[in-house]
């Protein structure tokens, strides 16, 4: 807390530094939609967002994951596991923190459409990012707006087709022989639409042994304007990843070989398979001069095989569920919005309704048969699963005087689960079930106009977070079916921020401040598979800050940081390994939350040779974070550095983009991210040393 009051005094010294800054055109603020669900300009916001444009997610970088881009965001932490098979650990607020695969505790979308199942587990391996315009990152009480598990909400909206035709080529050459070609083409469809195609394929053997992996993805966008003003955006996503999963280390294998698997994953040939297609549309309509409908509707199949570590002796149990996962998810879902501003447009008023349903077959079987480890053996489990959501928003704004806005919102948010087993056997009952959660999320937020181009805000809500199937897959005594002692989380949410834009220069900071009842929290995590329970009382509170600014002609600097401090705020108890006869897992009042880094920044300094030439060293800090709610065991704290630069020129007809990215350049030994809570304490996995890439774009106009 010593620190917090320095912190505090920047936002008010900066913008003074550079009010007086000769400068050239002001900078148009981008517009945005996530947070209010209307277009307004980012300084109209009353709250925490980001907008990461198209030059900033793709300049000098592959453009394979978030998790290059996403770290200039204050309070966003991505951390890339090196391991294809479990998808990014994304956390904003320290929300998300806990997933040991997919993202959790935050709501993700493309273009409109939810990549977060209804159930609050999400994926981010589809997101076309090469294809993109921008990406919105909104934290703090507005994400309640968006429903179950938005600790946060991440938003990708893809570029809109050219008037004019294009063809685009790249490729990509790194270390551990990765490598990506992809191919896009763009243009009108006669005077009111556009065709957008893009399709890559990727792969590595990784920087770990038995990391290997390749995906193959594609995206089709069509949008179509009506005579009436309506417009038609259809989005057709396919996903083929293929990928094996090296686990994670103890500290003793972690000190002797950086780049090895765990035994188990040798052994069993751990691996994973995910193929995904997913269409969607949305639809706009004004409705006089003053209203409009939006409707977005959206179906896709995802299918997942999984190989995990489990050991023969611990599937003896006739209620165990296997070693080995096959599982089908059908989904589909309906978003209906009206919105109105009437008059001189001084009011706003946004009504909607969504529903979203996804039907699972979930199959177990063993990872043996004989002495034979790692193939798919006799049928462990067999279930149909179900889940439901069923919302209501209203969201409205008022500037009910020149210089302030208030904006205030209402979710009432139900999600069933349902349960049918289908492999009963002695010894194994029927453990068909359902259950269900409900919560009304109310957000509150007043923005003040302080002067030009300086803006401060405050607000508060709640939310909540049902468990996932995933989630409620394993029961914490050992016996089958869902785990129905699981309730949702319950948190309560209040931040304070300013955003200030000069004509060269912005800065924007904020404190949040989150109180959760009932956080879900991994028990333990054994050969990839998960067991939770809910922890009494956590609380999150802390600092963000973010600037850019010039510092010569050539020479820009741009940073973030975050402090953020995550603890437990009572004591209590968990069965670690059934029975609990003395062997309970006691939590003391006080403990970090795992996998959350107190303190973390990001920064680089980019110096720009005319339009044509961008170099840059960026450099990325943590302070250390635990792997388990007792605090026993650390990932250290790290700084690592990259350089890249950026050359784009014409020749030939063809625009080219030309980029080399030196990653990790000191070679700093770093452990990328941690599975909390593992229970043979494999926690760490280490993310590479010195990388090299190199890119290329080729544009034909």
């Amino acid at each position: 807390m010593k620190r917090l009051p320095c912190l505090l005094l920047v936002p008010f010294a900066l913008p003074a530094a550079f009010a007086a800054e000769a400068a050239p055109p002001v900078r148009l603020e981008p517009v945005v939609v996530t947070a209010t669900r209307d277009a307004r300009a980012l300084t109209d916001v009353p709250a925490s967002l980001d907008v990461l444009d198209a030059t900033t997610l793709r300049r000098a970088r592959p453009a394979l994951g978030l998790a290059e881009a996403l770290p200039r965001v204050p309070g966003v932490v991505v951390r890339d596991r090196q391991n294809q098979a479990q998808d990014l650990q994304i956390s904003i607020r320290g929300f998300g923190a806990r997933a040991s695969f997919g993202v959790r505790g935050l709501r993700l979308y493309a273009d409109g459409i939810p990549a977060t199942m209804p159930d609050g587990q999400g994926q981010v391996s589809h997101f076309a990012l090469g294809a993109a315009e921008r990406v919105e990152v909104l934290r703090g009480p507005f994400s309640a707006l968006y429903g179950n598990s938005a600790g946060g909400v991440i938003s990708v909206f893809s570029e809109a087709p050219p008037a004019t035709p294009e063809v685009e080529a790249d490729a990509l050459a790194g270390s551990d022989a990765l490598w990506r070609a992809g191919a896009s083409w763009r243009g009108p469809l006669g005077e009111a639409a556009g065709l957008r195609v893009d399709a890559a394929r990727a792969a590595a053997d990784g920087y770990r042994r038995h990391s290997a992996w390749r995906r193959d993805a594609a995206q089709a966008q069509l949008r179509a304007r009506f005579s009436g003003g309506g417009e038609l955006t259809l989005l057709l996503n396919h996903l083929d990843l293929a990928a094996d999963d090296p686990q994670g280390l103890t500290a003793a294998e972690l000190a002797r070989d950086r780049r090895a698997s765990s035994p188990g994953a040798l052994l069993f040939d751990t691996r994973k398979t995910v193929e995904q297609q997913q269409l969607g549309a949305r639809f706009v309509q004004p409705l006089g001069s003053w209203q409009e409908l939006a409707l977005v509707a959206w179906a896709g199949r995802r299918q997942t095989f999984q190989m995990l570590s489990v050991p023969v002796a611990a599937q003896a149990s006739p209620t165990s569920g296997g070693g080995a996962i096959d599982l089908d998810r059908d989904y589909r879902g309906l978003d209906a919005r009206w919105q109105a501003r009437p008059g001189d447009g001084a009011f706003t008023f946004t009504a909607g309704t969504a529903f979203e349903l996804a039907d699972e077959t979930r199959l177990g079987f063993e990872n043996f048969v004989g002495s034979q480890l790692g193939v798919v053996g006799a049928l462990r489990r067999d279930e149909d699963n179900r889940v439901r959501s069923q919302d209501v928003y209203a969201q409205a704004g008022w500037d009910f005087a020149p210089d302030w806005q208030l904006n205030a919102g209402l979710r009432r948010s139900g999600v069933r689960f349902e349960s049918v087993d289908r492999y009963l056997r002695p010894g194994n009952p029927d453990d068909s079930g359902a259950l269900r959660y409900s919560r009304t999320t109310p957000v509150l937020g007043l923005l003040w106009r302080a002067a030009d181009g300086l803006s401060v805000y405050a607000n508060a809500g709640t939310g909540f977070e049902t468990p996932t199937f995933a989630e409620l897959a394993y029961r914490s005594d050992g016996a089958s079916g869902l785990n129905t002692a699981l309730r949702p989380a319950r948190s309560r949410h209040a931040e304070l921020g300013l955003r200030w834009r000069g004509e060269r220069a912005r800065l924007d900071a904020a404190l949040f401040h989150a109180r959760t009842e009932d956080e879900l929290m991994v028990v333990a995590n054994q050969g990839g598979r998960s067991t939770f329970a809910n922890a009494g009382l956590t609380r999150r509170r802390g600092a963000e800050l973010s600037f850019e600014a010039p510092l010569a002609d050539a020479w820009t600097l741009s940073a973030s940081a975050t402090w953020l401090d995550a603890r437990h705020r009572r004591d209590f108890g968990l069965c670690a390994a059934p029975p609990c006869a003395g062997n309970e897992l006691l939590i003391v009042a006080g403990s970090r939350l795992p996998g959350i880094a107190a303190r973390s920044a990001w920064a680089e300094l980019r110096w720009r040779a005319g339009e044509r030439t961008d170099l840059m060293l960026e450099a990325r800090a943590s302070s250390r974070f635990f792997a388990d709610d007792r605090n026993t065991a650390a990932a250290p704290g790290h700084a690592v550095f990259d350089l890249a630069a950026e050359r784009r020129f014409r020749a030939g007809g063809v625009q080219w983009r030309a980029w080399v990215r030196v990653a990790n350049v000191l070679d700093r030994t770093v452990v990328g991210s941690v599975i909390v809570n593992e229970a043979n304490r494999r926690y760490f996995e280490p993310a590479p040393g010195r990388q090299y890439l190199l890119g290329f774009t080729l544009v034909s106009l």
